[in-house]
């Protein structure tokens, strides 16, 4: 196999970390999700903790709030920092091996690049919700908000970074919905693609 990469986008509930953790694994190549949260940090001094807060989501305000909130004398906020370690990171990652990433714009910071295949995996509401109470050991009513949220934070951070729209189907080659067609039919697609 030439190198590839394969980034995976998703909705919160989705499955899609699940997902691309087992097309990685039936590949055998590496996987990235939360393991690269200390390479981002080492990038941008800043703690683990504080990445994995914050590399992926926007803080709890809207666009415009995001746009200016604790920006120095040079312009830059704290998000933009991040931003730039994270986009450093996932381009060394690319460069390196073949890979499955999960999130973090990598389907943006990677667009230029022949050799990768952008996957955005989505699913209908009542499927995520029974997913998150299960996952997460929470009501109906707190998976709502947990999904709504989170979609909330990535679409902030994603509409921000990418000057691109997070969820719309030109920006990938694949957008699945795992509630219709299930994980293993979503892993075996996203096998074919490549």
């Amino acid at each position: 196999m030439t190198k590839k990469i394969i980034t995976i986008s998703r909705e919160f509930g989705s499955g899609g970390r699940f997902i691309g953790e087992e097309v990685a694994q039936k590949l055998g190549i590496a996987y990235y999700d939360k393991d690269i949260i200390g390479q981002i940090a080492e990038q941008s001094g800043l703690s683990p903790k504080y990445i994995q807060e914050n590399a992926e989501l926007s803080p709890k305000k809207g666009m415009f709030a995001y746009a200016f909130t604790g920006r120095d004398i040079t312009g830059k906020s704290i998000g933009d920092i991040v931003y730039e370690a994270q986009r450093k990171v996932i381009m060394e990652i690319a460069e390196k091996e073949s890979c499955v990433i999960i999130g973090r714009n990598a389907d943006f910071i990677l667009k230029s690049r022949d050799d990768v295949l952008n996957v955005f995996i989505h699913g209908n509401m009542p499927e995520k919700v029974q997913r998150v109470c299960k996952l997460y050991n929470v009501n109906e009513s707190d998976a709502v908000k947990m999904i709504n949220d989170t979609d909330k934070r990535r679409r902030t951070n994603y509409n921000f970074y990418t000057d691109q729209k997070w969820g719309m189907a030109d920006n990938y080659t694949l957008s699945l919905n795992s509630s219709q067609i299930g994980y293993p039919k979503c892993e075996s697609i996203i096998m074919q693609c490549i």
